[in-house]
């Protein structure tokens, strides 16, 4: 995963030299095998590689096109090869993605957007018009930030230079943390006021003083996918999986699948194992890497991820998480961390051994199964079924379906119904799912303040327009783009993430297709376990749901832990404190949202510590609005 980073300075001085060896030298560790540059009029682009295809290595970037624009591409272009056959010889097979696109812009401009499929973040300074256009692939696998101001605009692959030299100070965004302490933010808030990122599926289009945020595709809902047996419907999925598997596997280097043992990592497996042995990979070799905790008695996962290294002759790397150390919230060293989740933090032995993998094994790809679940019918809920019944009237196969599912699942068919029903009505009037309902440690100005972003953005279904399944679709997708736009970038050591199941032509068959054949009575990922057989293991298409509760994450939570930034208005410091120490002592309780707490406060002292707050004495624990001299102990066990 390459990484990029600009200024355009709007008044075309030489400006900022210090900032730029400064932001270069952040980059470097991201893009460890070669540098480029571009300096002309007040714009400023730097671009370091990281090369994982034989194409990639042949690139000159920043690229100049044809036309004399200045382009700066991070990604895989899975379509190539419709690109090359549309330029008549001006492309060979031997072409990097970056002239391919950079063709394809000359020709269409930012209507090229829409056929670029991969994952893919691309920079385009036009000299002539003055502007610069930042662009993000739909699902927004890759990270494009920007800022604007009276006298610049800079962006990057990465937080990090943005704020660390700005040359000034900023306001967090109160939204951003909302989301982080719930779900996860919108795809595009940055945790720093005036710190936006590209949206997907969009693009920005900035001129002085000026920005426009365009998007360029999106699902269709009338797009209707029926077939007359289940047969056909079985051999579409198999094509288009392998397809997003195989366009995966392009990589000159090892990959490294993550192998869980669920049915969602084992499939990208065995079916990438499929591809290989027909010759139809690109990659060397698959190599896998399993964690496991034997003193979990919820989670056994050795068996399952076995079975896939019995079928494929090959024993992956193993790591062993039962011994979890305490959580290290804090930066080893200082180190700089531009958000709640960005690296910096004490390394595990678990983060210790998957770097060693990935070093002995030369990986530089690591396949994931994340989406896997939210898009091929891991829930098994009738709802988005029920709900699609409802809003065309049909009534008597409503009727058979509510006592198939009622059956199946054991409740009486009018709870299932009503819970269909009030799909339809406004979370304000039926209320929020209680898993999605805010903490009640955090202070109650804030969540009114932040409702939306702290129920995890909920939504209403509608009777007009789209299917229901549609709109549950496009809403669960949503947060899967929030998520992805979270993870932050690893550089020690450097790695690049695909993801198989947020493939977009995948997406839009699973859209597509009737939700009966996702999900079925008794049959949660029906069309997978049906369409796998022979290819995925007996025993993994027909585990169960491998949702469990482990006791591991309770240890996360320290048994002491000082709590100097309260962040006023945010947390109530009293109900904060009680809730760690039952936590601690084994009460139930919402694990995930308090380690993500105490991962802010840690993060906003390290912000503190650095100066990066608005209104902060870096020699003080307190800053205006965020951070108050309160102290909490989570009393031991």
């Amino acid at each position: 995963m390459s990484v990029q980073f600009g200024t355009w300075n709007f008044d075309e001085s030489p400006r900022l030299p210090d900032s730029l060896k400064g932001a270069d030298a952040v980059l470097a560790p991201y893009g460890p095998d070669n540098s480029g540059s571009y300096h002309e009029d007040g714009v400023r682009v730097l671009y370091r590689a990281f090369h994982t295809t034989n194409e990639s290595r042949n690139e000159e970037q920043p690229h100049i096109s044809e036309s004399g624009k200045v382009l700066t591409w991070d990604g895989r272009l899975d379509n190539r090869a419709e690109f090359i056959c549309c330029f008549n010889g001006l492309l060979s097979i031997n072409s990097p993605d970056m002239s391919i696109v950079a063709a394809a812009y000359d020709r269409w401009g930012t209507g090229c957007f829409a056929k670029l499929i991969g994952d893919w973040a691309v920079s385009i300074w036009n000299p002539n018009e003055r502007s610069l256009v930042l662009a993000k692939d739909p699902i927004g696998t890759r990270h494009l930030y920007y800022s604007l101001n009276d006298q610049e605009v800079r962006w990057c692959t990465i937080l990090d230079p943005l704020v660390m030299f700005a040359g000034r100070t900023f306001a967090l965004d109160e939204e951003y943390i909302a989301g982080w302490l719930s779900s996860f933010p919108s795809a595009h808030l940055s945790p720093y006021a005036g710190i936006n990122s590209v949206p997907p599926s969009s693009f920005v289009r900035l001129e002085r003083r000026k920005r426009t945020i365009c998007k360029y595709w999106d699902f269709d809902p009338g797009k209707r996918i029926r077939y007359g047996s289940d047969a056909e419907y079985e051999e579409h999925f198999r094509t288009l999986f392998t397809q997003a598997v195989q366009r995966r596997l392009r990589c000159s280097r090892p990959i490294l699948a993550e192998l869980s043992g669920g049915m969602d990592s084992s499939s990208i497996v065995c079916v990438a194992d499929t591809v290989i042995a027909q010759g139809a990979a690109e990659t060397p070799r698959l190599d896998t890497l399993s964690c496991y905790n034997d003193s979990e008695p919820n989670w056994n996962e050795r068996p399952y991820f076995t079975k896939v290294e019995e079928k494929r002759g090959r024993v992956g790397c193993h790591i062993d998480v039962a011994r979890q150390e305490p959580i290290g919230f804090e930066a080893e060293g200082g180190s700089f961390r531009a958000t709640p989740s960005a690296g910096g933090g004490r390394a595990t032995q678990a983060s210790r051994q998957f770097a060693t993998c990935l070093a002995s094994q030369g990986n530089r790809v690591v396949l994931s199964g994340v989406g896997g679940d939210e898009v091929m019918g891991g829930v098994p809920t009738p709802k988005p079924e029920l709900m699609d019944l409802l809003a065309t009237a049909r009534f008597r196969l409503l009727a058979r379906q509510l006592k198939a599912w009622a059956l199946s699942n054991r409740k009486p068919w009018f709870h299932l119904f009503f819970e269909a029903l009030r799909g339809f009505f406004p979370p304000a009037l039926v209320g929020v799912p209680h898993p999605m309902r805010p903490p009640g440690w955090l202070d109650p100005g804030f969540i009114n303040r932040q409702r939306a972003a702290l129920t995890g953005y909920s939504y209403r279904v509608t009777f007009a327009g789209p299917l229901p399944s549609f709109q549950e679709n496009v809403s669960t997708f949503d947060l899967l783009r929030r998520q992805i736009a979270c993870f932050a970038l690893s550089a020690d050591p450097p790695y690049e993430k695909r993801y198989p199941y947020l493939d977009r032509d995948l997406l839009e068959f699973l859209y597509a297709v009737p939700r009966e054949q996702l999900v079925r009575p008794g049959q949660r990922r029906s069309l997978m376990r049906r369409a796998l057989v022979g290819i995925v293991p007996d025993e993994i298409l027909g585990r169960k749901r491998k949702a469990f509760l482990a006791r591991a994450p309770l240890n996360l939570i320290p048994r002491e832990w000082p709590v100097s930034a309260e962040t006023a208005g945010i947390l109530d410091p009293r109900s904060f404190s009680e809730a760690l120490r039952n936590a601690r002592c084994g009460q139930r309780s919402r694990v995930v949202p308090l380690l993500r707490a105490l991962a802010v406060e840690s993060w906003l002292r390290n912000l503190t510590r650095h100066g990066i707050l608005a209104g902060v004495n870096r020699n003080t624990r307190s800053a205006t609005k965020f951070l108050t001299p309160a102290v909490i102990s989570a009393e031991k066990n």
